[in-house]
């Protein structure tokens, strides 16, 4: 069957009947095939597990955390700022971070990589373990001047219905952030501005937010007494 003829004036092609049928066939396909595909849709709003935990189980599985959670003042490599107190912390709260850095709506890339071994059950034991640590009185790491403080007052007014006036929550599925470390909740505040962390009432509330004032509400909730980092885990 020929499908080139080459002359002295010019070159013609011609594509057999079948071979161009098929061509049109598949490059129908194809686009049925995309068009088939459905969009990426987002991923459910994550809660509190309702299994109970065991708080003498997470104990021994919150050995592996020790490394980092359990020196105070320690700083992650990079981006830098100081681990959070987890003392004291709302189970539920924990559960729902745990579940965000497994599934991978937390950029973490340690958390993430310790989070996805974990079960429901192992994240019930561990949260459950973490919240029967006593709070403390103890302010967060901050080198924040008074007027910094101040100003974070001032303008933590949306965060009260959530977090409370001084950083204690108002229920369990969210974070005591009174006496967490300052650089912990600029990190936190900024990834919810940027979506590294997903979620659907933080992301609203933080995108308006410029760094200065993510700096001073971190200043004023840092400098509440709360939330310790336990001696050993």
């Amino acid at each position: 069957m020929e499908s080139l003829e080459l002359s002295t004036t010019k070159l013609r092609l011609r594509i057999p009947i079948a071979a161009a049928a098929l061509a049109l066939a598949a490059g129908s396909a194809l686009t049925q095939g995309q068009e088939a595909q459905p969009a990426e849709q987002a991923q459910p709003p994550l809660a509190p597990l309702t299994i109970e935990g065991d708080p003498e189980r997470g104990r021994q599985l919150a050995a592996t955390c020790a490394g980092c959670h359990a020196i105070p003042g320690y700083r992650n490599a990079y981006p830098s700022f100081h681990v959070p107190k987890l003392g004291g912390q709302n189970a539920d709260y924990l559960e729902i971070a745990l579940q965000g850095y497994r599934r991978g709506s937390r950029a973490h890339e340690t958390m993430r990589a310790q989070a996805s071994s974990l079960s429901d059950q192992d994240i019930a034991d561990v949260s459950a373990y973490l919240e029967g640590l006593d709070n403390s009185d103890q302010q967060g790491i901050s080198g924040a001047s008074a007027n910094a403080i101040l100003a974070g007052q001032q303008k933590s007014a949306a965060c009260v219905p959530c977090h409370g006036p001084a950083g204690v929550a108002q229920a369990s599925q969210w974070p005591n952030i009174a006496g967490q470390h300052a650089s912990y909740l600029e990190q936190a505040l900024s990834q919810y501005k940027t979506g590294e962390r997903e979620d659907l009432v933080m992301g609203p509330m933080v995108a308006p937010l410029d760094a200065e004032t993510i700096e001073q509400l971190a200043a004023y909730f840092a400098a509440q007494p709360g939330l310790h980092t336990p001696d050993e885990m």
